[in-house]
C-alpha cells in the first residue's frame, strides 16, 4: 500500500527538482494525508512547508462516493476534510510532517476545531504505509508521555481510504484569494 511514485516530466504531480543535479524525473515522492479541521488553513500550511511538492484538499474516511463540499458539510457522509500532501522524503521526513500536524491544530478536540464542529473536522492521520502508521502512533505516545496536552489526544490513526478531491474553488483557497492563512496557527 506504499504510495511512493516516480513522476515523469509532463505528468500530473511532476516534481520540479530544486537540485539541478537531480532532474525532476528522478524525484521520488510519497503521500501523506491529514485531517486537522478546516482544510483551507491546513493545506496552506503544508503547501508552504519545505520539501512539500504539492497539496490537494479533499474528503476521506466516509461512506459516500464522490462527495461534494455541501454533502460533507451536511454531516451525513462521515468524511473528514483532509489534505493530501505529496512530499520529497529526501527533503522532508514524514516525522516532520506529523510534528507539524500536531502543532497546527488542537488534537484533543473531538469532531471540531475552534468554531467548526462536526465529524468532517475530526483529527485524523490516514497512513499510506506501515512505517507511516508506526511514526504517527509513536508520535502520539511521545506527546502523551511528555504531557504536551492537558486533555487526551483524540487523533485517530487509520489506513488511507479513497481520497476524493474537493472542488476547484477549495484548492489553495488562501493563495488564490490573496488572503493570509487565518485558520491555523503553528506554535
Amino acid at each position: 500500500m506504499n504510495q511512493e511514485t516516480t513522476n515523469a516530466p509532463g505528468t500530473p504531480g511532476t516534481a520540479a527538482s530544486p537540485d539541478p543535479a537531480r532532474p525532476a524525473s528522478a524525484v521520488k515522492t510519497q503521500t501523506a494525508t491529514f485531517g486537522a479541521g478546516c482544510f483551507w488553513g491546513v493545506e496552506e500550511t503544508y503547501r508552504t512547508f519545505r520539501g512539500v511538492v504539492s497539496t490537494r484538499v479533499g474528503y476521506a474516511g466516509g461512506k459516500t462516493e464522490k462527495p461534494s463540499y455541501k454533502d460533507v458539510c451536511r454531516g451525513d457522509t462521515s468524511h473528514a476534510e483532509v489534505v493530501e500532501v505529496t512530499f520529497d522524503p529526501a527533503k522532508v521526513s514524514y516525522q516532520d510532517l506529523v510534528d507539524l500536524f500536531f502543532k497546527l491544530h488542537d488534537p484533543t478536540q473531538v469532531n471540531r476545531q475552534g468554531p467548526d464542529y462536526g465529524t468532517q473536522y475530526r483529527t485524523v492521520i490516514f497512513y499510506h504505509s506501515p512505517e507511516q502508521r508506526a511514526t504517527a502512533e509513536a508520535t502520539i505516545r511521545r506527546l502523551t508521555d511528555a504531557g504536551k496536552f492537558k486533555r487526551p489526544i483524540a487523533t485517530k490513526v487509520e489506513p488511507a481510504p479513497t481520497f476524493w478531491v474537493a472542488e476547484d474553488d477549495h484548492q489553495q483557497y488562501f493563495l488564490t484569494r490573496g488572503i493570509p492563512n487565518t485558520c491555523h496557527i503553528v506554535e
